[in-house]
């Protein structure tokens, strides 16, 4: 976990929240490497692993399971720094999304963001690089919600969709579904999904000279990182789109403007493949229109390139255990009321 972190702002904010318990900043701190006096720099960052202590901390502390979603209902843009300034001043939703996909490794290499839209729907994936421990719930909860409340605050709108996440349902969700029941667990990818119309909701502090003062700060800064994407990341960014079938490896090749040999070499270097990656994106693209009432299983067999829909499901079965049917209706009896 040591080779990632993130600002010190983001345990501001914890810090911040616990005070409604009474708890202090000393208090919350201890045992875990990091100390007010750090905080004191901006310029700090801290380490995944004091990041999972002291969310760990904040909730033995509070006593609180769902502390996570807490700490995403507080985010503020500006604790995103330079990015954060940029996505202030954008003119419209889909404009700050892209703008955070290209510019979070400026925050933290330990999360990923795709945008994914399939027609009406929509969705912001969130994908993890970094090992969150017993902290991973806390981490993605307060990611999305945190992600949901700035893209409100910043439209002056209500977001309606759902906080996904792929991981079990856990002891406290039915105390969670009190607070939020937006949230849904056992979902096929980390996620806000949302009405695709929003994207082009325009922002309440469009600025466009400031944009491009924002967005080359966050250019310079990048570049002195000098971290260039994974090229696994790459290549699943580019996959992610709504125009019809998976593109090929000449395609994606072309796009990032490599040969296609060069293009499974680097693939081979992280060790996964072009057709491992096609095959996962197949996976989660299914299941993604799955959960859609409104196409039917031929028409999604078919946005996904299957000559019919019993090579459809029998991919799926081997995907997932289950026919596309089953699995429809196992999500349907899982979503919350």
């Amino acid at each position: 976990m040591d080779e990632h972190s993130l600002p010190g702002t983001y345990v501001l904010y914890s810090i911040e929240l616990v005070k409604r318990w009474g708890i202090t900043a000393d208090e919350l701190l201890s045992g875990t490497g990091v100390t007010p006096e750090t905080l004191s720099d901006p310029r700090v960052r801290i380490p995944i692993r004091a990041i999972v202590a002291i969310l760990e901390r904040a909730r033995e502390l509070t006593g609180e399971p769902t502390y996570g979603i807490f700490l995403g209902l507080q985010m503020r843009v500006s604790a995103h720094g330079y990015l954060g300034a940029a996505a202030l001043v954008a003119s419209t939703m889909r404009e700050a999304i892209n703008l955070s996909i290209q510019f979070l490794p400026i925050v933290t290499a330990a999360l990923g963001l795709r945008l994914r839209v399939e027609g009406r729907d929509a969705s912001l994936i969130v994908e993890e690089y970094a090992d969150f421990g017993p902290a991973r719930d806390t981490v993605l909860l307060a990611t999305l919600v945190g992600m949901g409340q700035i893209g409100e605050s910043l439209s002056g709108r209500s977001l309606p969709g759902y906080a996904d996440l792929a991981l079990p349902k856990p002891a406290y969700a039915d105390r969670l579904k009190l607070i939020d029941k937006r949230v849904r667990f056992e979902q096929p990818v980390h996620r806000l999904f949302f009405e695709a119309s929003m994207l082009d909701t325009p922002y309440k502090m469009a600025d466009p000279v400031a944009l491009l003062a924002a967005r080359d700060q966050c250019e310079r800064i990048l570049a002195a990182l000098a971290q260039t994407p994974r090229v696994t990341a790459r290549v699943r960014a580019l996959m992610s789109n709504d125009k019809g079938n998976t593109p090929s490896l000449r395609a994606i090749a072309s796009a990032m403007h490599v040969s296609p040999r060069t293009l499974k070499r680097q693939l081979a270097a992280e060790g996964t493949s072009f057709t491992k990656i096609e095959d996962e994106e197949r996976r989660e693209k299914a299941l993604f229109l799955l959960g859609s009432p409104r196409l039917s299983l031929k028409e999604i067999a078919d946005r996904l390139g299957y000559a019919n829909l019993a090579n459809f499901s029998r991919a799926f079965q081997r995907w997932t255990g289950h026919t596309p049917g089953e699995h429809r209706s196992l999500a349907v009896r899982k979503s919350p009321s």
